[in-house]
């Protein structure tokens, strides 16, 4: 996907004066760097002492390090997958092909690269993830775990090839902050897990090569942070990487710098990113999990340095920690709301470690764990090996004294009943900073489960570049669990990681507490997306009665409308009229609810829709699969309501 003089111009517009001057310098450094690229320094001397204190790898559970293992098998027969697409190469890997489209990036000088034009370069995602080697923090750990030395030899050989194939500034793995922060951070990660290994010294701080790729990835980012507007995740990535680096890595008479640099742009973006609330200003689920891991992990640095950190740092994470534990469901789900591609921080766990039980387990070693957070029965290998490096220090603020469901700064509420009833409603900004890259337009979305099990479903992301028919559809009102007027979007995009106009939402009524009390919940409120005309959404939730209740209402002139339910992919529907029997297995057991359609709205059930898409589920970045997708279409007069009504057998 190339991007058209039409989006620049509304991509500037969304930028104030001072991005504006520091993306123009970043366009003279470039130009500068073409000719004269910055020259490492030499290094003589260095060590590399940021190593696990005894006894770290001894805590790690047996079934944590049994599930670790096999995957590092399947790793070094070549086995992987990313994003959907099972490779089979990864033994001798080529650094720059996407198998996905079967092209191969281009070489040349990295600010050339047009990595958003999947006919030139592929499918960037699938050539930058092998890159992020998180997968070779996969094999150190395997190493550190079972000493079985093949582990570190293929490590080895693949950093060895990766340095050799894309040399300081050369090609698509030098064009975007956030995979050369990460990429840092396994590093370190790397170093440290094959600490006792004989040939680690040679691999790193003797390996004139690999300090020279140290020196670069510092460099670069420090030249070229993400600013202004795309400020998100992204600058928390790139400044947890560096100062991470800067502390394991301090070789570089720059280090220093670097290193206090990175933590006042880490502290200062991880309040910027954050509600008072703990939830993440993106209102994407998945990013506040990938912040939380990078946030841990640079902290997990300073205290293995002994570099003092704001006590604000610490904070923030206490809070993003504690609003995770609130708003997960009974299987430790966090809402699927806004874009996610799957991103993580540090990787060290096999395949079928449950991530957002992880974090909790981590937050539970590093803040305690509160007498209302959910049980974590799960085991990792990451919590212990952080929880070695981690300070004891932990904040003296007020914590929640139960859980919290409702939070009026990010817009969210979560409705609980019965049997595992739970209800997401959103009320929230559109997103973060001006252009809300990861936003979509969902206002006044409702996402509902019973006992983990996606009834009403949010249908996530599936991709970002190349195909943006798809990015459209998940990123729409109608891809969403809302109602859609005149057949347009309540937000206008000005392209696939850009709104030129947000909708504004407030809640008008938030009353958890007859959840609790086998009462009746309930949940009020607007938005404006649709100028004149605004959009009313009221919630109940009768906890006894296992009902949930969606009002609607349009207020203004007369309208068409379309009001759209996504059933998860587990949920078989039959439509008959307004009424939709639904039926879904779990664990073993049949369950099913009711669900009765505003009868004012003429109904049609669609199932893995082409031209246009419609009926789709993304259980991941890269992957979709059909489901059914309910849609009423009718005319909104300013008068009547449209009530749903989902009941709960069993």
């Amino acid at each position: 996907m190339t991007m058209s003089a039409g989006w620049y111009l509304r991509r500037l517009s969304r930028m104030g004066p001072r991005e504006v001057a520091g993306r123009a310098g970043d366009a003279v450094r470039r130009r500068r760097w073409r000719s004269a690229p910055p020259d490492c320094p030499g290094v003589t001397g260095a060590r590399f002492t940021a190593v696990l204190p005894a006894g770290a790898i001894a805590a790690v559970p047996a079934d944590a390090a049994k599930r670790l293992v096999a995957e590092a098998d399947r790793l070094m027969d070549g086995h992987a997958e990313f994003f959907g697409v099972v490779r089979d190469d990864l033994a001798d890997p080529d650094w720059r092909y996407d198998p996905k489209t079967g092209r191969r990036a281009p070489q040349g000088y990295a600010f050339d690269v047009p990595y958003r034009d999947e006919e030139a370069v592929g499918d960037i995602k699938q050539i930058w993830e092998p890159s992020r080697h998180q997968y070779l923090t996969v094999l150190a750990a395997a190493y550190a775990i079972t000493g079985n030395e093949r582990y570190a030899e293929r490590v080895a050989a693949h950093l060895r090839s990766w340095w050799a194939a894309n040399p300081p500034l050369r090609g698509v793995h030098w064009t975007s902050g956030i995979e050369l922060g990460i990429r840092l951070l396994s590093w370190v990660w790397i170093r440290r897990l094959l600490d006792g290994w004989s040939g680690a010294a040679g691999l790193f701080e003797d390996n004139p090569v690999a300090v020279r790729q140290i020196w670069h990835h510092q460099r670069w980012l420090a030249a070229f942070p993400s600013r202004g507007s795309s400020a998100n995740n992204h600058v928390i990535a790139e400044a947890a990487g560096q100062f991470a680096a800067a502390c394991a890595f301090d070789w570089f008479p720059a280090s220093a710098r670097w290193r206090a640099d990175a933590l006042r742009s880490l502290e200062r973006h991880l309040r910027a990113n954050t509600f008072p609330s703990g939830l993440n200003r993106e209102l994407a689920s998945e990013y506040h999990g990938l912040v939380l891991e990078l946030g841990l992990a640079a902290l997990a640095e300073a205290d293995a340095a002994g570099v003092p950190v704001p006590a604000t740092v610490r904070l923030v994470l206490l809070r993003m920690t504690d609003a995770l534990a609130a708003v997960v469901d009974d299987r430790l789900r966090p809402p699927r709301q806004g874009d996610a591609d799957d991103g993580h921080g540090l990787v060290v766990d096999g395949a079928g470690t449950d991530r957002w039980a992880s974090l909790l387990a981590t937050g539970d070693a590093v803040f305690g764990r509160l007498a209302w957070w959910p049980e974590v029965t799960g085991t990792d290998v990451r919590t212990p090996l952080l929880a070695a490096l981690l300070g004891p220090a932990r904040p003296s603020v007020s914590r929640p004294a139960s859980r919290p469901a409702h939070f009026a700064d990010a817009g969210m509420t979560i409705l609980r009943g019965a049997a595992g009833i739970w209800c997401r409603c959103d009320g929230g900004p559109h997103g973060f900073l001006s252009i809300a890259a990861h936003a979509h337009a969902d206002a006044l979305s409702v996402e509902v489960r019973h006992d983990g099990v996606d009834v009403l479903a949010d249908p996530g992301t599936y991709c970002y570049h190349g195909q943006p028919e798809w990015r459209r559809y998940f990123r729409s009102t109608l891809g969403h669990n809302t109602l859609q007027l005149d057949g347009a979007d309540q937000s206008v995009s000005g392209g696939p990681f850009l709104w030129t106009r947000h909708a504004r939402s407030r809640v008008l009524v938030a009353d958890t507490s007859g959840a609790s009390s086998r009462g009746t919940a309930r949940w009020c409120a607007e938005h404006d997306g649709y100028r004149p005309s605004t959009h009313r959404r009221r919630v109940e939730l009768n906890a006894a009665e296992r009902e949930l209740r969606v009002v609607d209402e349009v207020r203004g002139p007369r309208r068409s409308v379309r009001l759209a339910f996504h059933l998860g992919p587990a949920v078989s529907a039959e439509l008959v009229g307004n009424r939709a029997e639904l039926t879904w297995t779990r664990d073993g057991a049949d369950r099913s609810a009711v669900l009765v359609l505003p009868g004012e709205l003429s109904w049609r059930a669609h199932r893995g829709e082409t031209e246009p898409p419609l009926g789709w589920y993304s259980a991941g970045f890269g992957r979709k699969e059909p489901t059914t997708t309910l849609v009423g279409t009718g005319t909104a007069d300013g008068v009547r309501g449209f009530t749903t009504v989902l009941t709960f057998r069993g």
